[in-house]
């Protein structure tokens, strides 16, 4: 398994200059490599013409993209000349139909076009943790792509990890213990911090609500006229659909109070008594989970984690369950443009 050396960073990790081919694409027009001698991950696909419309080749190789899509987890296109969230949105079209609405909110987002949004709006001298998305919600998205509107001046990577190999990285017994307990994510809302449970569900009728939950296997509890908390019980390991794997697909460690940036856990904990934490997460019977337990599940996402330099126009597209992504700190501008796609969900596994 690849690891991620102390000496990596956002703006160092990949080389072009270390960049080597592995073989043209079907048809000859595209050609695929890798960003780093033996990283599988992400496969990078570039034109080899000036005048390939991206969308349209896509359409067209549909099948032979997935197909690279399921071995490496993740692919880059890089240098197709990609100008417009409204090309972006076609190319989401051409590989997997219509794109996906946001719903049972965690992150602020800004909606851009359609249901093409901003990636999390969030101060850009935080970290965010690596994540499958909406893996949470009772139905996620299969597929999760980014565009790279404008790149930062430095930092703001979006790390990746294979998932196949973050849960080959966790002890047996550490999963075994949660694949039997499985894993409570609980939620507060109205305490001031965070979304709004109308901005979270996109509603402004308690009945809507609660139909919602009821459908959602979600437990919801009025604390006050506006406060309400939710909890959800959900697996922490799921068979790729297509292929078949194990993966490490959940959001336990990324909702855990203590995987907080330091300075924002801190400011958190004093506002509120742990019951009223915005979020957090427990083992599935209510007993909380043991702190060296949660960051030997960091670790093995820090040991997979891998890195890129954005740059304008490119594109990546992820298999939503055989990759986690997260973002790194960034300094000036940085637009990301993210389209979801291809519904899936815990009651079909």
């Amino acid at each position: 398994m690849t690891q991620v050396n102390d000496k990596d960073s956002p703006l160092n990790a990949f080389k072009e200059a270390r960049r080597k081919t592995v073989r043209l694409a079907s048809d000859e027009l595209v050609t695929t490599s890798h960003l780093n001698d033996g990283q599988q991950l992400p496969l990078v696909m570039r034109p080899q013409a000036n005048n390939i419309d991206l969308p349209e080749w896509a359409e067209k190789n549909r099948t032979y993209i997935e197909s690279e899509l399921w071995k490496h987890g993740g692919i880059l296109f890089r240098g197709f000349n990609l100008k417009s969230v409204s090309e972006f949105e076609r190319l989401v079209k051409s590989v997997s139909g219509e794109v996906l609405g946001y719903s049972e909110r965690s992150s602020p987002r800004s909606q851009i076009s359609g249901h093409i949004y901003t990636s999390t709006d969030y101060p850009p001298d935080k970290h965010i943790f690596l994540h499958n998305e909406q893996s949470y919600n009772l139905h996620f998205p299969l597929k999760i792509f980014f565009f790279c509107i404008q790149p930062p001046d430095g930092g703001g990577a979006t790390p990746i990890a294979d998932t196949r190999k973050v849960f080959g990285r966790i002890s047996p017994e550490i999963r075994e213990r949660f694949i039997k307990r499985k894993y409570i994510y609980a939620r507060n809302f109205g305490g001031g911090f965070g979304l709004s449970w109308h901005e979270a569900f996109q509603t402004e009728r308690k009945s809507e609500l609660h139909e919602y939950c009821r459908r959602n296997q979600i437990e919801c509890e009025w604390k006050s006229a506006d406060r309400l908390k939710t909890t959800q019980v959900r697996e922490v390991a799921i068979r790729h659909p297509k292929t078949g794997e194990w993966v490490w697909f959940n959001h336990l460690t990324f909702f855990h109070v203590s995987t907080l940036d330091r300075d924002l856990r801190e400011e958190i904990m004093r506002a509120f008594v742990e019951e009223d934490l915005p979020n957090n997460t427990y083992y599935g019977d209510g007993r909380e989970i043991e702190p060296e337990v949660l960051e030997r599940l960091r670790e093995a996402y820090r040991r997979e984690t891998v890195r890129f330099d954005w740059k304008e126009g490119d594109v990546l597209m992820l298999d939503n369950i055989l990759v986690a992504h997260g973002r790194d700190p960034y300094i000036g501008k940085r637009r990301i443009a993210v389209g979801m796609a291809e519904t899936w969900g815990w009651d079909r596994v």
